[in-house]
């Protein structure tokens, strides 16, 4: 398939790169105009024959191209069997029937290669993710520099709210880093200057607070970040690796094709050729052996077992964007039904994929709306993304608003934030915070936090007068369709639903638990998720990825089916995947599996239906039983047959 697509699109592009399906549809447009000539006019036969000509022309021509390319080299396959078909009948007047097998033909490969080029663009999607140029600090000067011209031990200044150009190290400033075109994290990271960077470890021992990765994004502060890694080693690059490499694999299908072709195709030749000279043998002309040929050819040639395929595939399609999914191909829906193991990414795929305020809980002599309106003051002041999502959420959940009392806010770096409210000091952050201003935790309060932390919630002690006087958390919280629709997969008989994240293990954990995964892998880099993929392909052969993000690309295409989040998803997921909920309903995949199903199902009845019929014409038409008018009818028959077939799929009901 893929050469003849290659045909297709290498500059005969007359009519844009949709060219063969237009050149398909024109064909059939003229058939039908000639056979309405031939059958119910009084117009001369030669007008009709103009008609049937033409659709020959638009019918062959990218078949033609694709089978001289292969006879050149010497190979024949159903391409060269088709353009002899129909050559055949044209010569002995068979002309609709011919330009019948050309139109279903070519409409067949048009269709197949409607959507192409994935592996092309999902690399481009990957390149796009980091900056052009990155400035470069030379002295005092700062200069804007290409990214393939950095070298190490260069120092490049990222400037707030921009991407990050290099991999490397932090050597000044503090800043958040939202990770997640790279890592998967939910939140945004806090990342801090390391102050000795003469004797540094390997890249991937330092201290991942003050690492940066290319293309993930810096926040409200300037940084300086010593370039560890060229262009073509960063963690960009590697993704772009390993996409590509991914990519050009073959699938089974494709391979099993080609071995059908090389003995089938030779075959039909051979025994048509013969067929020409069985006059010598039998007692008959001439002109009786050659016709008996042709019809055997017309018999042969595998029309029906050419559209079965496309035939089911393009309904399939069709149903499941009727759904808001979808389906890039043949392979992907026929192997999307015998999964039974499916990856998940976390962050935007089975959670809402970003922060949310999760619990309130005074400690002190406050109650709930006192505490919020104190964390609602100090937090509606900082800029620091969790910051802003407590702040949201406490406007919405309160019905209170900010009377700007909070002054003297200072961020502190991997701490937490302080304040001062009503002329005394505010603290809201983590334990390390509390302890540098001597502030007292209690063992039950220490308790409760660590029972959020364990649950997946990111925690904030808050203290006032130097007392701790609450506790805050917040979290990226499960889909609220995400139990219902493990519980569906389960029923329809997915076996093992797994997680894969770049959030820490105890988050995966949490999460896991809520809405009914068998399991949870944490703290995972794109790399760590490829080799989960290749373990969990080892142990049960296909298995489905899922995910929205830039670094799930390696392990969705490596996965057999790779599936993305649509609104949610990033542009290289999309190009990746196989399989895309462009609703970013998560709920739609219990459908689409069982779509698949029944699509591949009725591809095996399609298969068997255009083979057993090739199987009973050709033997009969052999032995002269039948002449090229019913070996025609059965052919066209089983078309129409396996069409009908896959038009089934269009009404599909959504379990």
């Amino acid at each position: 398939m893929k050469d003849h697509q290659d045909g297709a699109h290498g500059g005969h592009q007359f009519l844009g790169k949709n060219t063969e399906l237009y050149f398909a549809v024109l064909c059939g447009v003229f058939l039908l105009v000639a056979f309405l000539i031939e059958m119910f006019s009084q117009l001369s036969f030669a007008l009709a024959l103009t008609g049937y000509s033409i659709a020959y022309f638009f019918g062959a021509y990218f078949i033609v191209i694709e089978a001289s390319k292969k006879i050149i080299k010497g190979g024949f396959d159903i391409d060269f069997l088709m353009i002899a078909a129909a050559a055949g009948a044209a010569y002995i007047g068979s002309w609709a029937e011919g330009a019948l097998l050309l139109f279903l033909f070519s409409l067949g490969h048009a269709l197949e290669h409607y959507a192409m080029n994935k592996a092309k663009k999902s690399i481009e999607a990957l390149g796009n993710l980091s900056p052009k140029t990155a400035l470069v600090k030379k002295g005092d000067q700062l200069e804007d520099v290409a990214i393939e011209a950095l070298q190490l031990k260069d120092i490049i200044v990222v400037k707030p709210n921009t991407k990050i150009a290099a991999d490397g190290v932090i050597v000044s400033g503090s800043s958040t880093v939202n990770q997640a075109p790279i890592t998967g994290e939910s939140m945004p990271v806090d990342k801090t200057y390391l102050q000795d960077t003469k004797d540094l470890p390997s890249f991937i021992d330092i201290d991942k607070k003050h690492v940066v990765f290319a293309g993930t994004i810096n926040g409200d502060h300037s940084i300086e970040v010593l370039v560890l890694k060229l262009t073509k080693d960063s963690t960009v690059s590697r993704l772009v690796k390993m996409v590509s490499e991914v990519e050009t694999q073959k699938s089974p299908t494709q391979r099993l094709t080609k071995k059908f072709e090389k003995w089938y195709v030779p075959l039909v030749i051979l025994l048509v050729v013969l067929l020409c000279f069985a006059y010598l043998v039998v007692d008959e002309t001439f002109s009786e052996s050659l016709y008996r040929a042709i019809t055997v050819l017309v018999a042969a040639s595998p029309c029906a077992l050419a559209i079965s395929t496309p035939s089911a595939v393009l309904s399939g399609v069709a149903r499941a964007a009727q759904d808001g999914v979808l389906i890039k191909g043949g392979r992907a829906l026929e192997d999307l039904g015998e999964i039974t193991t499916i990856a998940f990414d976390k962050t935007g795929t089975l959670t809402e994929g970003k922060p949310k305020l999760t619990n309130i809980l005074p400690l002190g002599n406050f109650d709930e709306v006192e505490l919020a309106r104190l964390v609602l003051e100090v937090e509606n002041l900082s800029n620091h993304p969790l910051a802003k999502a407590i702040a949201s959420d406490l406007k919405t959940k309160y019905k209170i608003d900010s009377q700007n009392k909070a002054t003297n806010v200072n961020a502190i770096q991997g701490k937490g934030i302080t304040a001062t409210y009503e002329n005394h000091k505010v603290s809201i952050g983590n334990a390390t915070l509390m302890e540098s201003s001597e502030i007292t935790i209690s063992e039950k309060t220490r308790l409760e936090m660590n029972a959020l932390l364990k649950n997946g919630h990111t925690a904030m002690l808050v203290a006032y007068k130097q007392e701790i006087v609450g506790l805050v958390s917040v979290m990226d919280l499960p889909r609220k369709t995400a139990v219902d629709t493990l519980k569906r997969l389960k029923a329809i008989g997915i076996k093992r639903m797994i997680m894969l994240t770049g959030d820490h293990q105890n988050v995966g954990d949490a999460i896991a638990k809520q809405i009914g995964l068998t399991e949870a892998k944490g703290n995972l880099l794109p790399e760590d998720k490829v080799d989960a993929i290749k373990t969990l392909i080892k142990r049960d052969k296909k298995i489905a990825m899922v995910g929205d993000g830039v670094n799930d690309a390696p392990a969705m295409a490596l996965s057999t089916v790779s599936i993305a989040m649509g609104a949610a998803g990033s542009d290289v997921a999309l190009e990746t995947a196989d399989v895309a909920l462009m609703s970013d309903k998560i709920e739609n995949l219990p459908f689409v599996i069982s779509l698949s199903r029944e699509s591949k199902r009725i591809i095996k009845q399609n298969i068997a239906i255009s083979l057993g019929v090739v199987g009973l014409l050709v033997p009969v038409t052999i032995l002269g039983l039948t002449n090229i008018g019913v070996a025609v009818a059965f052919h066209e028959g089983s078309t129409i047959v396996v069409v009908l077939n896959a038009l089934r799929l269009l009404r599909y009901k959504s379990i």
